[in-house]
């Protein structure tokens, strides 16, 4: 069976058990604190496991995008090396919300793999919950049973917690877990280890495939545990193992899932692969990254150095830099994996067909200036050894030193030197050890280690948030939110707990209704009251976020009787100017379409009541003139006062043939919201708050533009009282500008004149510099002193221009052999020191970036540069003169 046929074959045999098969959701996570990446294929269904949200579908089935980079066997810098971790993988699932539970799940799981993979029987093994004395929890002994119906007892294995109870967290649903692992040895090695003993044992031949997860309690935080209340199935599959066993391969690489993509990689760099060890690795990381590069993206999440952004660009580097070094890609090429992996998704995952050419643009910007980096960093590791020194603060890099360093033996790299390659360069640590180890040297492996726990902690330590149980108020499943309609309401408080971030504690509420909007789809949340029935009293609430479906309101304090009824009041005038700001996005992404063409897609919204924040996909940047366009077919739609067309509960599909704009990386419901301003202008996909007519916006201004990453644009603007204040403040600025051009009635051409006549006054100061230069010059030439063969220049110069002494300096050392110069300055108040040496005395050892580091402590400063100039400056301009009395100790003694 192909790939294909194999997913297909799964969903088409949960279909058959009147299962729904849902899409996959975005791999990039929204509306979950804990989650950056959706890293398992229960993420989607955590309200449901919850009890925060309506089940829909009692039986659902799917394939899923995952994404995971750390944690137990999917360390990123582990990828490739083995033959079946990945970064990015298909989870298989089937899940039972309330419905069936340990019976069906088991019976179906042996269904599948034996009579429809036919995957035979003895090379199965089923592992069940053992129980655990300590926390109080029994043996599986259901799951055990049921297993004894299909299964020898010899290949029923018990699993302590740690296999074999899976949670969500440290809080949350829980619950026994039965894995089912396949034997892939060759029979001659079956007959000398039995199976059993190398389950769960990291063999890379005794894998599991399927893991079904029952649960059946609720994880407080205290770490007792509650029965839920209904009882759950979650499975999870993964792919590219279960086609790896059914292909018959000892490696999920070697399976049509990303044979050609290596195939491919072998070819354009003209080695084999399944030759070399080292080579064959690098393939694997090329081909496992660009999956997970690729579908991040297209989900929505660019490259950037923070959060979920820095975690793409760290893998897309790692895949860089394997192809650099080992398969001599020296020029941009991973970006040429694109096109062949959306060919190979095509009629699963479309959105990354749809995005193909926007997802390879990026990937190759990112690669060219990666590039760029990579030659610094080896340039910086090959100074470091040559000089056999510190030299990074040559570079601008300063390294900090790790607390408990030892002293470097000899020949030995700084173990905080080496985690300055890895963290700003991307260099793993086995590319610096492979380097040092080319020039006999060795790293520091202890050092590095401690530093990269330490930055570790410090992130983990950053992100920490210590979250209470839910307090339940007044027993209810559902939260309605009633914001579109209303923002001012009469509920009831449903739940609370306490959180505590970064040293602040607040409290989480839950409503019975709100008219509160969550942050979401880039607007952000709503702020208010929620008031007592005497309305005498009130808490405020500071925002309102999304967490797995569930509207959660801020406060730093509760109020003192939680039980009865509130007002829950939305703060109207910030609400009004956010719903300004986010239907002038609507209409900015119409005219953009409009102007630029109908490749701009939004990749990312701000909108609050300040201004708007608009990332689209763009590949140059938008001119003064389209810039002036799109303002002027915006203000256009504003004037005509367009009303809303607001429709709830479409049919996703009906809305998608109606022409509508959705959004790529969203999850979207079988029933949708769409926001139309004007059947033939905009007609978008929507869960946020409008104006009820276009005129409300007012007017709109677009006050910057720029690039986000590669491929991506951003525009911001204002609309409203902003914008009239904006219109305002430069009415009042041409005023002034008039009036200090005495009343100029053409503005443009009287600063042109003054340019004209600043310009003519630079040319003069610059010639009457360039005389005092070329006198200058004349003049200490003769003042050379010679001291042990080096001949030497140090005075005061007293010149107002840091490029004429530099061509001073200059002029000098092609004038004097064996020049050891040393220039004091002072430029509007400010000290300065020059050191310039002949080629010869750099030769000999001296170098000008210590020399002047060194003297730049006389005047409180420091500096740096090159060995043969550098430059310094300081605070202290008193104590020049010490500058040029020092100088001569560092002429080398005869």
């Amino acid at each position: 069976m192909t790939a294909k046929e194999i997913r297909q074959a799964f969903l088409n045999f949960f279909e058959q058990k009147q299962h729904h098969v849902v899409a996959s959701a975005p791999i990039v996570v929204k509306n979950d604190p804990t989650l950056m990446f959706t890293n398992a294929g229960m993420n989607q269904f955590k309200d449901l496991f919850l009890g925060e949200a309506a089940i829909k579908y009692a039986r659902v089935t799917d394939t899923q995008r995952c994404l995971r980079v750390s944690g137990k066997h999917n360390d990123l810098e582990e990828v490739g090396i083995d033959t079946y971790h990945h970064t990015m993988f298909e989870m298989l699932g089937n899940w039972s919300f309330g419905d069936y539970f340990k019976k069906e799940a088991i019976e179906w799981s042996w269904e599948l793999l034996t009579e429809v993979y036919k995957i035979p029987k003895d090379q199965l093994y089923v592992t069940y919950f053992e129980g655990d004395e300590k926390q109080g929890l029994e043996k599986d002994q259901e799951a055990y049973d049921l297993w004894k119906q299909y299964v020898d007892e010899s290949h029923i294995l018990p699993g302590n917690k740690k296999d074999n109870f899976w949670e969500m967290g440290e809080t949350g649903p829980c619950g026994p877990c039965s894995e089912i692992h396949v034997d892939c040895r060759k029979d001659e090695e079956k007959a000398l280890v039995n199976g059993a003993t190398l389950v769960n044992a990291d063999h890379p031949q005794v894998i599991e495939i399927w893991n079904n997860v029952f649960m059946q309690f609720n994880r407080l935080k205290d770490g007792s545990l509650q029965s839920l209340p209904a009882k759950h199935v979650d499975t999870g599959m993964g792919f590219e193992r279960l086609v790896r066993v059914l292909q018959e391969k000892t490696s999920n690489y070697d399976t049509d899932v990303f044979q050609p993509m290596i195939q491919f990689i072998a070819e354009k760099s003209g080695i084999p692969y399944g030759v070399d060890e080292k080579t064959d690795i690098a393939m694997r990381v090329m081909a496992d990254h660009i999956r997970a590069i690729s579908f991040v993206i297209a989900d929505g999440q660019l490259p950037s150095n923070n959060k979920a952004g820095y975690v793409i660009r760290r893998i897309l580097r790692r895949a860089v830099r394997y192809a650099y070094t080992f398969l001599n890609f020296k020029e941009p090429f991973l970006n040429q994996l694109v096109p062949l992996l959306a060919d190979q998704f095509k009629g699963v995952f479309d959105g990354l067909v749809a995005q193909q050419d926007f997802v390879q643009k990026v990937v190759l910007e990112e690669e060219v200036s990666f590039l760029r980096t990579l030659e610094k960093g080896i340039n910086l590791f090959n100074s470091y050894i040559n000089s056999e020194s510190d030299s990074s603060k040559t570079y601008g890099f300063s390294i900090d030193s790790i607390s408990g360093e030892e002293p470097l033996k000899d020949r030995m790299i700084l173990g905080s030197f080496a985690f300055l390659l890895s963290d700003t360069f991307g260099f793993p640590i086995d590319l610096t050890e492979l380097m040092a180890r080319e020039k006999g040297w060795s790293v520091d492996l202890k050092a590095y280690e401690q530093a990269l726990k330490k930055q570790k902690d410090d992130s983990r330590a950053a992100t920490a948030i210590d979250t209470g149980d839910w307090v339940i108020v007044n027993a209810d499943d559902q939260s309605e939110f009633v914001g579109y309609d209303d923002l001012e309401i009469e509920t009831e408080i449903l739940k609370y707990r306490k959180v505590k971030a970064k040293g602040k504690e607040q409290y989480q509420i839950v409503l019975r209704q709100t008219p509160f909007y969550a942050e979401s789809g880039g607007q952000v949340g709503d702020t208010g009251r929620l008031e007592d029935h005497s309305r005498q009293f009130w808490v405020d609430i500071t925002d309102t976020k999304k967490e797995n479906g569930l509207t959660v309101h801020f406060a730093d304090i509760l109020p003192d009787n939680l039980e009865g009824k509130f007002w829950a009041v939305v703060d109207e005038d910030k609400r009004v100017l956010t719903e300004d700001n986010h239907s002038a996005t609507h209409l900015l992404h119409a005219a953009l379409k409009q102007v630029l063409g109908q490749h701009v897609n939004q990749k990312g919204s701000l909108v609050n009541a300040d201004y708007l924040r608009f990332d689209f996909s763009h590949f140059a940047k938008v001119t003064e003139e389209e810039l002036a366009q799109i303002e002027v077919i915006v203000n256009q739609k504003i004037r005509a006062n367009i009303k809303l067309k607001e429709q709830r509960n479409v049919p996703y599909q009906d809305a998608i043939e109606s022409g509508v704009t959705a959004l790529f990386g969203e999850k979207y419901g079988d029933f949708v919201r769409m926001i139309t301003f004007d059947d033939h202008f905009s007609k978008e996909l929507c869960g946020g708050t409008h104006v009820k007519a276009t005129g409300q916006i007012g007017s709109f201004k677009i006050i910057s533009e720029s690039a986000v990453a590669a491929g991506v644009r951003r525009i911001e603007a204002i609309t409203a009282d902003k914008a009239e204040q904006y219109f305002l403040d430069q009415r009042r600025e041409l005023g002034h500008l008039k009036a200090l051009l005495n009343g100029s009635k053409d503005l443009s051409a009287s600063v042109q004149a003054l340019l004209d006549e600043n310009a003519r006054l630079k040319k003069e100061i610059e010639k009457t510099t360039l005389e005092r230069v070329g006198n200058l010059k004349n003049e200490i030439v003769h003042h050379v002193r010679g001291i042990n063969g080096v001949n030497l220049i140090a005075r005061h110069i007293d010149l107002q221009s840091a490029d004429a002494i530099k061509n001073l300096a200059f002029s000098l050392k092609d004038m004097v052999d064996n020049l050891f110069l040393v220039f004091t300055t002072e430029i509007d108040g400010k000290p300065g020191i020059t050191v310039m040496l002949s080629d010869g005395l750099v030769r000999q050892g001296m170098n000008a970036s210590n020399i002047v580091r060194e003297l730049g402590k006389e005047i409180q400063g420091g500096g740096g540069g090159q060995p043969f100039y550098a430059t310094a400056g300081g605070k202290n301009p008193a104590d020049l003169a010490k500058v040029l009395e020092k100088a001569e100790s560092f002429i080398p003694q005869g």
